[in-house]
């Protein structure tokens, strides 16, 4: 058996590295795309083009200006001379925030009197207004407590706050997308491979003569899946080294768990892949089942949208996603250094979900050769 297995899987790591475009989508495309997502998904909000409509000019208010530039959140690109100006830049989309400082701005910071300071936001983006909009307020209350006059600050409490992020210290989106690239590279991979492997054989003709050998359904399964598995795996690694050694992401767990944790990921992914060569005729059919399958599986994952966001019923269709298991899984080792004794859950869920995916697409196979 494990004969006829072995030389199954020889045969399909030739099919495979003969055709050259199928070895650059296995190993080029992997690195092509974390590198483009590595920097394309990320949350992280610096160089907000901005314009300033000052009418103090004083030093006060370039002083400040001269902060907001420094921080690098912002970008002063306009130094503008009137509201219309100001009003024209963002509904243009020219800049995403603008600044207005009143006359008297800085006799009335100087004498601790309020200060009025208009702060104009674009929010289309609302994610990114509200984060500029959070730098702004901090830039401008750092700023504010500064320049109060003693009298005044020392009628503050003394209250000191001090904030500490745990396992992402510098707050870096990245950080947290980058693993999650992981999950989806490998599940693109391994699902369009496995899915059109089948389908290829029966269109050329091919899987006739293999039903017609020794190989009973199960080795040809398995000589089927192990190579895209071994793909799999050398793929997570790729990404991963990557991701360490490019975008700078800490690993602080063990690679053993992550290697296991893949292991039990590929589980799914095969299945998902195998199930949907038993219901296609045309690789074009597998590839686009293939999509139909990834998209929604993005989407419910986690990835993009926090699950607890989602409305009740598109939560319980979330316990159905492989891949929310194995974001929750790649992401504890990478930055929270967690151990089976926390992950636990996730893994047994994954490895449920994947042996009811395998076993079914199995069945269905069986039948489908019979």
């Amino acid at each position: 058996m494990w004969e006829r297995i072995r030389w199954m899987v020889i045969k399909e790591f030739i099919q495979i590295l003969r055709d050259k475009r199928m070895g650059g989508l296995v190993f080029i495309a992997p690195i092509i795309q974390i590198l483009v997502i590595g920097y394309a998904v990320t949350t992280d909000v610096n160089n907000v083009p901005t314009a300033i409509y000052d009418q103090d000019k004083s030093q006060e208010s370039r002083e400040l200006v001269q902060r907001m530039e420094a921080s690098g959140y912002f970008e002063i690109k306009y130094q503008v001379q009137s509201p219309q100006e100001l009003t024209d830049l963002l509904e243009r989309g020219r800049v995403l925030a603008a600044m207005e400082f009143k006359p008297g701005f800085a006799s009335d910071l100087n004498k601790g009197n309020p200060v009025e300071v208009q702060v104009l936001m674009d929010g289309s983006d609302s994610n990114t207004a509200q984060v500029a909009l959070g730098y702004v307020k901090s830039i401008l209350t750092r700023y504010s407590q500064e320049k109060s006059p003693r009298n005044l600050k020392a009628s503050f409490l003394p209250l000191s706050i001090q904030t500490r992020a745990w396992y992402n210290p510098d707050l870096r989106s990245r950080n947290y997308n980058v693993p999650g690239v992981i999950a989806l590279m490998v599940m693109i991979i391994c699902l369009l491979l496995t899915s059109m492997a089948v389908v290829r054989e029966r269109e050329i003709g091919t899987m006739e003569q293999l039903m017609v050998t020794p190989l009973k359904p199960l080795e040809l399964i398995l000589g089927k899946t192990i190579p895209f598995a071994c793909i799999g795996f050398i793929d997570m690694f790729l990404v991963t080294i990557i991701g360490v050694n490019w975008f700078n992401i800490p690993i602080v767990g063990s690679l053993l768990q992550l290697t296991i944790s893949t292991g039990i990921y590929l589980l799914s992914i095969l299945g998902v892949g195998l199930f949907i060569s038993t219901v296609t005729k045309s690789q074009q059919q597998a590839l686009m089942a293939s999509f139909l399958f990834f998209a929604p599986a993005i989407l419910l994952s986690g990835f993009m949208f926090p699950i607890d966001n989602m409305p009740r019923v598109i939560q319980y269709i979330t316990y159905l996603n492989p891949l929310r298991y194995f974001l929750v899984i790649v992401r504890g080792i990478f930055l929270k250094g967690v151990g089976f004794n926390i992950l636990w859950p996730q893994m047994a869920a994954l490895f449920t979900l994947g042996l009811s995916l395998l076993t079914l697409s199995v069945l269905r196979f069986h039948k489908r050769m019979a």
